[in-house]
């Protein structure tokens, strides 16, 4: 499937569904799950240097809500614009044994034509530095550095860091790429009213991607309960975030223009969305929180309808990216429609 393939900076994807880092990428079953069922990238969970942070891991908890709030059962046969919402943590290895991991399943990668991408949580640079020297002495291809993790307000101090300045962005991604040969991809918060410019100065930093953007935090009460669901906030993710995903890939690519790529992540359900999102500007897709309540085959399924669009389009997946972003314009830029507003309001209103 030559039409599939993408780049990411000087990296050559099969095909642009990258398997992203959550709980179903911990186990050795679930990572040669990801790489077998095809995606042309497959990040490791993520670590760092915190016990806190891999604490939070044993405390996480993990609700699937339907349209009208409600708990719904996880499985391959939820919706998928089921949305979720959880408190996650990090890989529960130390980072040697987690390292060998990675090399043990970047072999196994190599042999299905996929990336094997190690994934570092920021808690303290220097420790982050010595790890990504660490990754890249094993021989692995690529490092992502995920400054843009939800949690950092409501995890112990020093677990992980939600990065919501540019200087700290550049500074923090000067300090790995300065030490670094291999790429570096880094992970955005979307948290934060100007994701452009942290992706600007990821990119001035020296990052060949930036991934746009982390989820977002929530909090929703149990009419039962009259408590928070799942005790507290989470991460809150699902279909609807996919137009804020779109939106802010395509503020990017104006922002730093068409050379630098960009991956999109949250709100991706499948091949279609997959598509959206290459129209916004990404040159490739994570998908995390779809393959955790679906299972693999979303992976394979996602392939399937991604090629079949580009065949009826008669299209590469390279011609898709940034063809809507670039079609885009301001709201000042539209044109005027007389009284057109009459027709989306109730009778009394008009």
């Amino acid at each position: 499937m030559a039409r599939l393939e993408t780049r990411i900076g000087q990296l050559c994807l099969k095909n642009p569904v990258i398997a992203a880092p959550a709980e179903h990428m911990i186990a050795d079953g679930g990572i040669r799950a990801a790489i077998e069922a095809g995606a042309g990238a497959v990040v490791m969970k993520s670590t760092n240097e915190s016990a806190a942070a891999k604490a939070q891991l044993r405390a996480a908890e993990y609700v699937a809500l339907d349209a009208h709030w409600s708990p719904v059962p996880w499985g391959p046969q939820a919706d998928p614009a089921t949305m979720i919402l959880s408190r996650s943590g990090l890989h529960p290895l130390g980072f040697e044994d987690w390292l060998a991991q990675c090399v043990a399943h970047d072999k196994i990668a190599r042999e299905h034509d996929c990336l094997l991408v190690p994934s570092l949580i920021l808690a303290d640079l220097e420790q982050a530095i010595g790890m990504a020297l660490a990754v890249q002495e094993a021989g692995l291809r690529v490092l992502e550095f995920n400054i843009g993790t939800p949690y950092a307000r409501e995890a112990a101090e020093g677990a992980v860091t939600t990065e919501t300045v540019s200087a700290r962005v550049a500074m923090l991604t000067s300090a790995l790429t300065e030490r670094l040969e291999i790429p570096v991809w880094v992970k955005l918060t979307g948290q934060s009213n100007d994701v452009p410019q942290l992706a600007r100065a990821a990119i001035e930093g020296g990052a060949q991607s930036v991934i746009v953007a982390g989820r977002l935090l929530g909090m929703l009460p149990d009419l039962t309960t009259q408590e928070p669901m799942l005790g507290t906030s989470g991460g809150f993710g699902g279909f609807w975030n996919l137009p804020l995903t779109c939106h802010w890939l395509a503020l990017c690519r104006a922002a730093i223009g068409p050379g630098a790529a960009l991956i999109g992540i949250n709100g991706i359900t499948g091949g279609h969305d997959i598509a959206r999102a290459m129209l916004a500007g990404a040159s490739a897709t994570g998908l995390a929180s779809a393959i955790m309540l679906r299972g693999f085959d979303v992976i394979e399924e996602s392939i399937e309808t991604l090629d079949s669009y580009c065949q009826a389009k008669g299209m590469a997946v390279a011609d898709l990216i940034g063809r809507a972003a670039d079609a885009r314009k301001t709201f000042a830029e539209m044109p005027e429609l007389e009284a057109h507003w009459q027709q989306f309001v109730p009778p009394q209103s008009r």
